[in-house]
């Protein structure tokens, strides 16, 4: 990975996450780079965690100043 996961957008770490689910699922990796891969993907497991917290978080703070205070789990039919 080029960039360190922390520095990469949403998109770009799960586009990364999912190349390397992809790459695990084949099962033509080796055990060693298997191992790499997962410990990569771990961090980009979290830094995507982490976005969607703060995206949550802003979209909670953003419902509650227009008076709106609709939960962020409500809000996506979750």
């Amino acid at each position: 990975m080029a960039k360190e996961s922390k520095s990469l957008s949403f998109e770009e770490a799960l586009e990364s996450l999912e190349g390397i689910i992809e790459s695990m699922e084949s099962g033509e990796i080796a055990l060693a780079d298997l191992v790499a891969k997962f410990e990569e993907g771990s961090k980009l497991l979290k830094t995507c965690q982490s976005q969607l917290k703060e995206a949550e978080i802003k979209i909670e703070k953003l419902n509650i100043k227009t008076g709106e205070l609709e939960d962020f789990e409500d809000a996506l039919g979750v």
